[in-house]
């Protein structure tokens, strides 16, 4: 499906740029293949090592991409030299610019009942041409009901915000009964839409440090996963690494 190649024990996809994989996704999109496309940053490799269901899940994306400056300084340490940051909150909008052209519609799946709905006004606003086939918030129990109510919708792409790992278990458990055949783990994507988080200024992110913006907004929360997280991240990738050579 696409050119990937390992971070340690984890197979990541490599585009130079936003550009060339929306374009990329799109086209796969106009052949009406079912895809899995999942984000890969140091948090969800840490996950990854401990759960080992998880680790396989993401492997099997079809597409897993670079999210944040961790990721990119452990695939150098691999050999592997990423292009752009990839992350979700940055390439969704311009996959949504070609939902908007190709007349796909997008169902929102995460987050609480207000922000969702939120989310899929502010879509609808700011994308004039996009149909956004309905949304629903994300702490639910009957996952047949929300698959149901997702194939009833018609949606053509499903976004998942419920954070690691919930989500891409989400999509991989219901793999095949999804209709939707553009699946995408969106992490905090539809809490930035809503407009309920701030993303961080423009010079903080080509610089990639919204990790150290958002720690400032949420620093207990965020303390133990972008320090303590980092620094278990690069361990591992080096340990990995060394492991290989032997």
């Amino acid at each position: 499906m696409t050119n990937k190649q390992p971070i340690g024990n984890i197979n990541m996809s490599v585009f130079l740029s936003k550009e060339e994989f929306v374009e990329t996704l799109a086209c796969k999109a106009e052949e009406k293949e079912k895809l899995n496309l999942y984000f890969l940053n140091d948090h969800g490799f840490n996950i990854a090592q401990k759960d080992a269901e998880y680790r396989k899940i993401l492997n099997r994306a079809d597409y897993l991409l670079n999210d944040g400056i961790g990721i990119k300084l452990g695939a150098r340490i691999w050999g592997i030299h990423v292009g752009e940051n990839l992350n979700g909150t940055d390439l969704i909008p311009l996959f949504l610019r070609e939902c908007e052209k190709k007349d796909w519609s997008v169902y929102l799946l995460g987050s609480t009942e207000t922000i969702a709905g939120e989310a899929a006004q502010h879509l609808r606003e700011k994308y004039r041409r996009l149909k956004v086939a309905g949304s629903h918030h994300g702490y639910f129990r009957g996952e047949q009901e929300i698959v149901r109510a997702i194939n009833k919708s018609g949606a053509d792409v499903l976004i998942v915000g419920m954070g690691m790992p919930l989500q891409e278990k989400f999509i991989d458990r219901h793999d095949r009964e999804l209709a939707p055949r553009i699946r995408i783990a969106a992490g905090g994507y539809i809490d930035f839409v809503s407009g309920e988080k701030p993303r961080a200024p423009k010079v903080m992110r080509k610089l990639n440090l919204e990790w150290l913006f958002r720690m400032i907004l949420e620093p207990k929360r965020m303390w133990r996963r972008n320090v303590v997280g980092h620094l278990q991240f690069f361990f591992k990738v080096i340990q990995l690494k060394r492991k290989k050579r032997l």
